[in-house]
């Protein structure tokens, strides 16, 4: 019987039922999308700090940076005086940011609580300087002769030098040196081997390199042939492509092979640390800062702050934007909704006081808009996930390209501060703008909160038309029968 008489009345008010259903499904819709978007933008930006981090880094463990002033050392250059015009070439390697730390922290770090796994790795800036020097030439002045009247009575001619000075070119890249026998960890994760191969377990101390595919491209370089660092030449042995397009650094080589180059002897500059809960991470960075004297510690959250450019602006509109706009239109369509189910059953009232004089009681009366509130909710949340299905769909098509630009976070941590020339291997690459195709993807989270926004929607509306039918009495039907 409840069944027949939903169904009987569903069917003889469509109009109300629709209008009630899509303006569920309007809300309903506008929060998948705002959910959809806010998680591509999230995944954007994990995307872009993956070039930075690595796959899996949860946090990073840096020096902490030194006090203004002082006294960090500046890149010098020194040539050999030749008598000819012969070109001068000379190399300079530098840790980046110039502040290191034992390689002992690595075990220091991985033995705190709620460390899962810790390696560490050590990045460099290599500058190269290629030039030549141009003697100048002597003229002397017309006319002068020596001990002659425009000799300056010194007896010596007199003239100028013409010509002459120098030019050079000055070229720089970043060479990272990571574990090889830790290679799932770091910022060489977040990068495919497209040619060739990886670092073998191995080779801790081998004249080998890993080349970033952009930089092969810039500079020619190809698998088995060779890349000069400080006069040292290292055997490409693979080709990596960073996921993100923008790699953490041009070179990579064995760890000690980077700490030989720096003249750096055990001395890493960054500790790349995962954690065994994510939900802990504030939890590990609070205990390694504390243990750990002398370090600064720097998560995904605090590199996220650094994150500048449309993305930012972007996640900013979608996160509070975006979020009001849905609460204001969901909390607007649940009022609609229940205000024109309690208006529907003002104009039923003799038909659910005839209902009651043959003996309906009220909770059944109840019960009954209740029922038909409800399956107009779940009507809405079907149209509801479809429209929002589609405008995700929408916009993971169209994928609107964003920019992002990764700013100093200042201090010295993870990556930012620390010298002038930053202090970990993303650093160098943190001044690039990036572009990110955004997407929206729909989890299943998203779909059954569309679903319980939906029946609690039809209750909410229920709610109100209920409360109004149990309030009716069979005396309001006969008045509105005479």
């Amino acid at each position: 019987m409840f069944f027949t008489y939903l169904r009987r009345e569903l069917r003889r008010r469509r109009k109300a039922a629709l209008v009630v259903a899509s303006g569920l499904a309007l809300g309903i819709a506008l929060v998948i999308i705002v959910s959809s978007v806010s998680s591509g933008m999230s995944k954007a930006q994990d995307k872009v700090l993956q070039s930075l981090y690595g796959l899996g880094t949860d946090m990073t463990v840096t020096k902490a940076a030194a006090a203004p002033g002082s006294g960090t050392e500046r890149p010098r250059f020194e040539f050999d005086a030749k008598d000819d015009d012969a070109t001068q070439s000379t190399d300079r390697v530098m840790v980046q940011g110039f502040q290191t730390l034992a390689s002992t922290t690595v075990d220091k770090v991985g033995k705190q609580n709620g460390v899962a796994d810790a390696v560490g790795g050590l990045s460099l800036t290599v500058m190269k300087v290629d030039g030549q020097f141009k003697r100048g030439e002597f003229k002397q002045d017309e006319g002068a002769t020596q001990g002659g009247p425009r000799g300056g009575g010194s007896g010596q001619p007199q003239g100028e030098v013409q010509g002459g000075g120098a030019s050079f070119d000055v070229n720089s890249f970043t060479v990272y040196g990571t574990d090889v026998t830790q290679q799932d960890l770091g910022p060489l994760t977040s990068s495919k081997i497209t040619k060739g191969r990886t670092f073998k377990a191995t080779e801790t101390d081998a004249e080998v390199a890993v080349v970033d595919a952009a930089y092969a491209r810039e500079k020619e370089l190809a698998v088995d042939e060779t890349v000069t660092i400080s006069g040292t030449k290292y055997t490409i042995v693979g080709v990596s492509t960073a996921d993100s397009g923008d790699a953490a650094a041009n070179v990579y080589v064995p760890l000690k092979q980077a700490q030989t180059l720096a003249d750096s002897k055990d001395k890493i500059t960054t500790v790349y640390v995962k954690a065994a809960d994510s939900q802990a991470i504030d939890t590990v960075k609070a205990a390694i800062q504390k243990n750990i004297s002398g370090t600064t510690v720097t998560t995904s959250a605090d590199l996220a702050d650094t994150v500048s450019g449309s993305l930012s602006t972007a996640s900013d509109l979608a996160s509070s934007v975006g979020k009001w706009l849905s609460i204001a239109v969901l909390v607007a369509a649940f009022l609609v909704a229940g205000l024109l189910t309690s208006s529907a059953v003002s104009r039923r009232v003799r038909e659910f006081g005839t209902l009651k004089a043959l003996g309906w009681k009220s909770g059944r009366v109840t019960r009954q808009v209740v029922g038909e509130a409800l399956v107009n909710g779940l009507m809405g949340g079907v149209l509801g996930i479809a429209v929002g299905l589609a405008g995700a769909y929408a916009v993971t098509a169209i994928s609107p390209t964003l920019t992002a630009q990764l700013g100093s976070s200042g201090g010295g941590g993870g990556m930012g501060g620390g010298g002038p020339m930053g202090g970990g291997p993303g650093r160098q690459t943190a001044a690039k703008t990036l572009d990110i195709a955004l997407t929206a993807p729909v989890s299943l989270t998203t779909i059954l909160t569309a679903v319980a926004l939906a029946v609690a929607g039809g209750l909410i509306a229920g709610a109100f038309g209920g409360w109004r039918a149990s309030r009716l009495r069979p005396a309001d039907a006969l008045r509105r029968v005479a």
